[in-house]
């Protein structure tokens, strides 16, 4: 049971207010009790003595001997009150004469000085006070024993008598007393808890199943509702838990069919248009083979034609990949790949030698999906030397977690860096920085698609404004985990059928060949990134197929449309 849990707070109000309860309640009857037990005792006693010692000593002489004296003392003791009795009175030889019936204990030196003062203090006659002389009492105590003691001196002459009581029988009653209180109390105290228990689990047992309920709600299971008893107020908690929990999972369900239906919508668009685009992509290759002979008031209309052709076919094959992820259908197709040739790979085939440094280690090895990684590494190189500054550096190193080792691929730019208002939003699907969304040939959904690539290998990808300059892309990926199973076509899905498996990065321009190789199905190859059309070439890395390269081919050199946005 925590410290802070709700139970053992109740519980412990409810012990310590009924331990207040009984100790107050205790306190009080002891000492309610023991003064009625001692007024009582001592009332008694001191009534008889004062009796005793006025009618044992009426008829003493006026100097009676101390034999005489003596005997008085031991009428007096003879009672039943029990008490010791001592007589002290002038004798007939004019010596001053003590009788006591305990010689042992009780003295004139065990009477206190102070009770002797008062009993032999003589007051003034009023109406308030008709006797000179007065009885009185205190307690004192004796060898651990308590004792009454109490003292008077006779009015018109006579011995001054004192008389001692022990108190023990008083103390043990009073002590058992004691005991049982306490005993009443601890009792209290435990049924105090046990009440407490039984409260706390009648009042807590519903606001546990509310939690436990609200725990199932917010792991997905929105058909979780509760058993509501009573009218009380946790009923009415109950009974307002499971009109949300309902209100919610008819929003739930709501809002999943319109997104399904959006998704189903885009994927089966994006299929659709790869018909007419296969149609129309293999006439612009023949119009883009027929450039030179064209007339020249014709040839910038053709040549517009070609590049809005290519840049719509990106667009289509880039929001089918986009469905599959929003899908859940996209799988990793893992091997183990050698990180630095695999970079080195990406950037040969796409004739970034010259603007790219490269630094990495060889012999690092990691499970992961190459083509993927190829795609990830077409858009961050791609981007930038698009939108950075040469040179770009690729650095790859692995670096120690407590979950075991990551591998960091940074990509750096020394371009003017990423606008701090622009920063946050650069993965988002279709941002551009401009409010204006000028016109270009990106379609901002390059960094975004990489992202999702790390993710489904279980990495991230970050994005950050270099010290010295320029922007800083963070690759991070687990070395020798995979995020998904073997990756397989859902036949009858929308967002599965017919899907290009990846996208690239626009390279900066380079020397262009007049062909565009296919896939199977007869449409164009033209892998996307962040803003770009990519480079054309095979993609290293088992696990590939003609429909899923990265890369069209390795005969054709990267394409560059003019005009593009910035990420």
């Amino acid at each position: 049971m925590r410290w802070t849990s709700l139970r053992l707070r109740l519980v412990f109000v409810f012990a310590l207010v009924a331990l207040t309860a009984a100790v107050s309640a205790s306190g009080i009857a002891y000492w309610l009790n023991r003064n009625t037990v001692l007024d009582r005792t001592q009332n008694s006693a001191l009534n008889d003595f004062h009796k005793s010692l006025e009618d044992s000593t009426r008829s003493l002489p006026l100097r009676p001997h101390c034999a005489e004296l003596q005997d008085a003392a031991r009428q007096m003791a003879g009672g039943p009150q029990n008490y010791a009795v001592l007589l002290v009175m002038r004798g007939a030889d004019g010596r001053q004469c003590v009788a006591t019936t305990d010689k042992d204990l009780f003295t004139l030196k065990t009477v206190p000085q102070s009770l002797q003062t008062a009993v032999n203090e003589k007051r003034a006659l009023d109406d308030g006070n008709r006797v000179p002389y007065h009885m009185y009492w205190q307690r004192k105590e004796l060898h651990d024993t308590p004792y009454l003691v109490a003292g008077a001196r006779m009015n018109g002459g006579g011995p001054t008598g004192y008389m001692l009581k022990s108190l023990a029988t008083e103390r043990q009653d009073l002590n058992s007393l004691a005991w049982s209180l306490g005993i009443a109390t601890a009792l209290a105290l435990v049924g105090s808890a046990l009440l407490a228990q039984a409260a706390a689990t009648t009042v807590l047992r519903p606001v546990q199943r509310l939690g436990h309920a609200a725990r199932q709600l917010g792991e997905g299971r929105l058909d979780t509702r509760l058993r509501v008893t009573g009218t009380d107020e946790l009923a009415d908690l109950s009974r307002t838990f499971n009109r949300t929990a309902e209100r919610l999972e008819q929003r739930v369900a709501e809002l999943s069919g319109r997104e399904a239906a959006s998704r189903r919508f885009v994927a089966d668009m994006s299929h659709e248009l790869r018909t007419p685009l296969t149609a129309i992509t293999a006439v612009t290759e023949v119009l883009e083979e027929e450039e030179d002979s064209l007339d020249p008031m014709i040839a910038p209309a053709v040549k517009l034609v070609v590049s809005e052709t290519r840049r719509l076919n990106d667009l289509v094959e880039n929001l089918m990949e986009v469905t599959r992820f929003d899908a859940g259908t996209a799988r990793l197709v893992q091997d183990d790949v050698d990180v630095a040739d695999q970079v080195t790979a990406c950037i040969d085939a796409r004739a970034w030698l010259d603007a790219v440094e490269l630094d990495a280690e060889r012999g690092i090895v990691a499970r992961l999906d190459p083509r993927r990684l190829d795609v990830i590494l077409a858009n961050l190189i791609g981007n930038a030397l698009k939108h950075g500054g040469s040179p770009v550096r690729v650095s790859v190193r692995t670096q120690a977690t407590p979950e075991g080792e990551d591998l960091l691929i940074r990509v750096r730019d020394h371009g003017p860096g990423i606008p701090q208002e622009v920063l946050p939003h650069v993965f988002d699907r279709f941002y551009k920085a401009s409010a204006s969304r000028p016109r270009s040939e990106g379609s901002g959904l390059g960094l975004s698609i990489a992202l999702e690539n790390a993710h489904i290998h279980g990495g991230e990808i970050t994005a950050a404004n270099s010290p010295e300059g320029g922007a800083v892309f963070t690759l991070r990926l687990p070395v020798g985990t995979g995020g998904a199973a073997e990756e397989g076509q859902e036949d009858g899905q929308g967002a599965a059928q017919g899907v290009a498996q990846g996208t690239a990065q626009e390279a900066p321009k380079a020397p262009e060949t007049p062909e565009t190789p296919e896939t199977p199905d007869g449409t164009a190859v033209s892998e996307r990134a962040e803003d770009a059309t990519p480079g054309t070439g095979s993609a290293p890395g088992p696990g590939s197929d003609p429909d899923a390269a990265p890369d069209s081919g390795p005969d054709s050199g990267p394409r560059r449309k003019e005009g593009g946005d910035r990420r």
